[in-house]
């Protein structure tokens, strides 16, 4: 497989600035891969495909507030900061991204607050734009957490041209979000609505959790014609034994399993072992799911439309078949469905 295998024309106009007004009234488009049809529905019709003891496996990671902004000693440009992983707890050192990159070297520091209570120091270059910093705070380790809270923003992709505005703050966080650690929502299940939940509960659906914390890396074009030469970024996957069972007795019982967004089918396909059994996993994947791939738990899957060329779409020609997933995205531009982050769903049955 190559990478143009998966190229397609999207007008700009279908990615999605906002949500939809009701977060289970985004669209869906649901593919049959039996049948090889498509239907188009609302997100709430999701209940309609499901019945009693099946399941949905959610990821109940929480995005924090990632995009901060500094200015440059002496000079007092402005710099984005873009917080991508804590490396050091004790001494406040983070892996991030910084632009304008070429302003940023080692030594120099960045203010964050007027009164200079929260500062940091560029201690290495990883990346073009990566940068670690090391934060100069005097406070506590709880304090200085919150601190960065107050001074984040919600880090809302790029392709979003507009400002942050406060209701980004709940609507890019799933309603189940529980453990803070992604810099980027698992955007298929902004679909989920306390009320949607609530009727699939009483449809008597089980769910599970599991917690992957997106990074940017899932979201990194591919440079490489060769599928087989992409290197995913590191991302950290938490699997506990309660979720674990639940997860192998749905399976064992031949139900209907439904992995929620493509975060969710990283941490399953990472963790299942060949005797298609879910382990108990805490730990980093950066496994690469490319057509073809032989699936091992979920039998269906909720996910978002996705860009032209992106990993993610290429996990979903692995789980639903290329030709068809192509065909489909044919059909959601003619239709007009909305992409990525805000954007609509499409249920794989």
């Amino acid at each position: 497989m190559k990478t143009s295998d998966f190229n397609f024309d999207l007008p700009e106009e279908l990615l999605a600035e906002h949500p939809s007004e009701h977060r289970d009234e985004a669209r869906l488009m649901v593919l049959d891969r039996k049948t090889e049809t498509i239907e188009h529905k609302l997100f709430k019709d999701v209940v309609d495909y499901f019945d009693e003891k099946d399941l949905f496996i959610f990821n109940n990671t929480k995005v924090f507030p990632a995009r901060l902004y500094g200015n440059k000693e002496k000079t007092g440009a402005k710099i984005e900061v873009f917080l991508l992983r804590e490396l050091d707890k004790e001494t406040r050192v983070w892996d991030v991204l910084v632009d304008p990159a070429r302003k940023i070297r080692i030594g120099n520091k960045l203010f964050f607050t007027e009164d200079e209570s929260l500062v940091a120091e560029v201690i290495d270059n990883t990346t073009s734009r990566g940068r670690t910093l090391r934060f100069l705070f005097d406070g506590s380790y709880e304090e200085f957490r919150s601190k960065l809270k107050e001074l984040g923003e919600t880090p809302l992709p790029k392709y979003i041209k507009r400002a942050v505005e406060p209701e980004d703050a709940e609507r890019y966080q799933t309603i189940y979000a529980k453990i803070e650690g992604a810099v980027a929502a698992p955007t298929a299940g902004l679909h989920f609505s306390k009320h949607l939940m609530k009727r699939l509960e009483i449809k008597g659906i089980d769910f599970a959790e599991v917690t992957l914390h997106v990074g940017l890396g899932t979201f990194n074009p591919i440079e490489v014609e060769d599928l087989s030469k992409h290197k995913m970024e590191s991302e950290e996957i938490i699997i506990d034994e309660k979720n674990a069972d639940i997860i192998n007795k749905a399976v064992d019982e031949h139900r209907r399993v439904c992995a929620v967004g493509t975060t969710t089918m990283r941490a399953l396909e990472t963790s299942v072992s060949s005797n298609k059994k879910i382990s108990a996993f805490n730990g980093w994947t950066n496994k690469f799911i490319y057509p073809p791939h032989d699936f091992g738990v979920a039998n269906s899957m909720i996910t978002n439309f996705h860009t032209p060329k992106s990993t993610l779409l290429m996990m979903i020609a692995a789980f639903a078949g290329r030709e068809f997933v192509m065909h489909a995205y044919e059909e959601a531009v003619k239709e007009k469905y909305k992409f990525y982050s805000y954007g609509d769903a499409m249920l794989i049955l």
